[in-house]
């Protein structure tokens, strides 16, 4: 990927700015589910896999593993996808009945992740819709399935919906502040990948345009948790992220 961004380079007397949000979908799960130590984490400009990891293996956060560490964010964002026990065995290369004993202790440690999850598919199920936090709706008519393969799969997209949809539309209502408000006169947006905005930018406007930036995606929405951006900029796409 780095080699790839390498190849992006901006024109002469331009530079490539990036700006990119910070672990969206688990602040968007944050402020979804009111889950008290979640919100806690991201209040407390924590490292979020080291808490989890905390959580789940029961230990001081002073005493959390590089291994515990990848393992909790594995489970992190599994868990945004609807993950299951198999599926997360075979990321972390470990057996089924351990990856279902990290899934049992994440959801005790976050409750209120748990509820979320099963409020919303219990309401998918009524209406065979799920919808993002500005009222994009999904339909889901394969939860009634007789198909158990299919309406697991409905299942883990309802879960998924509301939450990656959610930082969608987030950074589509970037893109838009950033249109009608541009971050500096010569500043052209160029590229946008997953939850991040790529912008070409005269050198001499760089560091307002940068500001700007930031200020404009963290004003996209008002969650229970900071929106936070992360910027740079350089000769190539590379440079800047």
């Amino acid at each position: 990927g780095k080699e790839i961004r390498a190849a992006f380079i901006a024109q002469k007397g331009h530079v490539v700015l990036s700006a990119d949000y910070s672990q969206i979908e688990l602040r968007v799960l944050a402020h979804l589910s009111q889950d008290r130590e979640l919100i806690r984490a991201f209040d407390g400009s924590e490292d979020v896999h080291t808490h989890t990891a905390s959580l789940v293996f029961e230990v001081e956060k002073g005493e959390v593993t590089q291994e515990m560490r990848r393992r909790a964010k594995t489970i992190n964002f599994g868990v945004i996808y609807g993950m299951g026990e198999s599926a997360l065995a075979k990321q972390l290369r470990i057996p089924r009945e351990e990856a279902a004993r990290f899934i049992a202790s994440y959801f005790r440690r976050y409750e209120g992740v748990r509820a979320f999850m099963d409020k919303t598919v219990d309401a998918a199920r009524k209406g065979e819709a799920v919808r993002t936090l500005f009222g994009r709706r999904r339909f889901l008519p394969n939860l009634h399935s007789s198909n158990r393969g299919l309406r697991f799969e409905a299942e883990r997209i309802a879960k998924n919906t509301p939450i990656q949809g959610t930082a969608a539309d987030i950074l589509k209502r970037a893109m838009v502040s950033l249109w009608k408000e541009p971050p500096s006169k010569g500043a052209r947006m160029v590229l946008t990948v997953h939850d991040e905005l790529v912008f070409e930018v005269p050198e001499s406007e760089v560091e307002a345009a940068k500001a700007n930036v930031v200020r404009l995606m963290r004003g996209a929405a008002d969650l229970s948790v900071p929106l936070v951006v992360d910027a740079g900029f350089g000769r190539s796409w590379a440079e800047a992220h």
